[in-house]
């Protein structure tokens, strides 16, 4: 099986598919913005990125989301329920960690989906 790269620089690549699994990390394009307006931004580079490798939101298998502060799951939650189509929802983990790599960004998500 062969493996696709989409957006592919030095250090990574916005989107990895192999054996019908595409696999993505996202963050926020803003820095120092509440937890509501960067968790859009994630999604909404999701979306875009899905969409050029030939998926889509509702074939998500399952997403593992960083936030910075634990105080920020019912507005990040908030988002992502309005986002994810009803019945489509993937397995899910949320987790804290100390620090992302850029100390404005508040949540970071990793994904895999299905694609054809």
């Amino acid at each position: 099986m062969s493996v696709q790269r989409f957006g592919t620089t030095e250090r990574y690549s916005d989107i990895v598919v192999h054996n019908g699994t595409l696999y993505t990390v996202e963050v926020p394009t803003s820095i120092d913005t509440n937890i509501e307006t960067q968790t859009s931004e994630v999604l909404g580079s999701i979306d875009r990125l899905l969409t050029e490798a030939g998926s889509d939101k509702s074939r998500i298998l399952m997403a593992t989301i960083y936030l910075t502060d634990m105080d920020d799951y019912e507005g990040m939650n908030a988002v992502w329920d309005s986002w994810l189509p009803k019945g489509a929802a993937p397995c899910r983990v949320c987790v804290q960690v100390a620090a992302l790599a850029n100390e404005g960004w508040r949540v970071e998500i990793a994904l895999t989906a299905a694609v054809d």
